[in-house]
């Protein structure tokens, strides 16, 4: 009996095990994107960093890889953003409030909040990246003291498809956030910036030795932005970004994500630029 109870216990604890949980809120950010807030079973509090991912089951139907977007600050829930872009996506979209779904992680390495303290920070996201970058600029949010000037540069393929249009306005009018938008194709309504991210670069006024720069977006989209960065005499250790490449079990066990001998759920997926150049233009190549 004594080694039944262990045996369940162990069960309790193993990252192999979903966690029971509930959908406390789903809603359409656009036509391809659907945000969810999860409760987890117990009221259980995952303890995560900004740039962790978890693994989500339907159970009977399989589980995929998604990036936390809520902050470690949030209490009680974390929140997802999912883009619907196949069989797993797409059912997923079709469960709403009171659903349940497992839960397993969180894994891999977030972005280094640690060695940020006190320094200025430039956010880049591009597309869908906005979503877990959206994790570290809730956490430093509620952290600010702790840091210096923030200044956020987003960038999507038209107004439609932006992201968190709310926050985004909260952060617009927050005196101690810098923060620029820009679109590949405007709209009639659109009155912002219309061009490339990297565009907005060059205007960003940077002390290199005391800011990290943190990427996240389609792999395309680093190669340019670390090169504009890199003309800001940033150190490569402080240009930081995400790689979330086919990742599928979240525990190094299946392989999928290795690159070079590098299991990217478990090194990453936040690395520096100076590790990024070892992997020999894996960043441009699309997931």
């Amino acid at each position: 009996m004594l080694d039944r109870e262990i045996l369940l216990e162990k069960m309790k604890t193993s990252p192999y095990r979903p966690m029971r949980s509930k959908i406390i809120e789903a809603r359409m950010l656009t036509d391809k994107e659907k945000f969810f807030r999860i409760e987890l079973e117990d009221n259980t509090r995952l303890s995560y960093g900004p740039g962790q991912f978890v693994m989500v089951s339907i159970f009977g139907f399989g589980e995929a890889p998604i990036s936390i977007c809520s902050s470690p600050t949030d209490k009680g829930y974390i929140d997802l953003t999912v883009r619907n872009a196949g069989s797993f996506t797409n059912k997923l979209h079709q469960l709403g409030e009171g659903d349940i779904v497992g839960i397993r992680g969180p894994f891999g390495k977030g972005f280094p909040v640690d060695n940020m303290f006190g320094c200025d920070l430039v956010i880049v996201a591009g597309g869908l990246g906005i979503v877990p970058l959206r994790s570290l600029i809730r956490y430093l949010m509620h952290n600010r003291n702790d840091f210096g000037s923030v200044q956020i540069l987003l960038g999507c393929k038209t107004p439609k498809d932006l992201l968190f249009g709310q926050e985004t306005k909260e952060w617009m009018r927050r005196a101690e956030i810098k923060f620029n938008c820009t679109v590949d194709r405007a709209d009639p309504d659109w009155k912002g910036n219309v061009g490339l991210i990297t565009h907005l670069i060059p205007g960003v006024d940077i002390n290199p030795t005391r800011t990290y720069a943190v990427v996240v977006g389609p792999p395309i989209m680093y190669k340019f932005v670390i090169a504009e960065l890199l003309k800001k005499h940033i150190p490569d250790h402080q240009i930081i970004v995400s790689l979330e490449r086919r990742m599928r079990c979240g525990l190094g066990k299946c392989g999928h994500c290795q690159i070079e001998g590098v299991y990217v759920c478990q090194s990453g997926p936040v690395f520096d630029y100076a590790q990024l150049k070892k992997f020999r233009g894996e960043c441009h190549e699309k997931n």
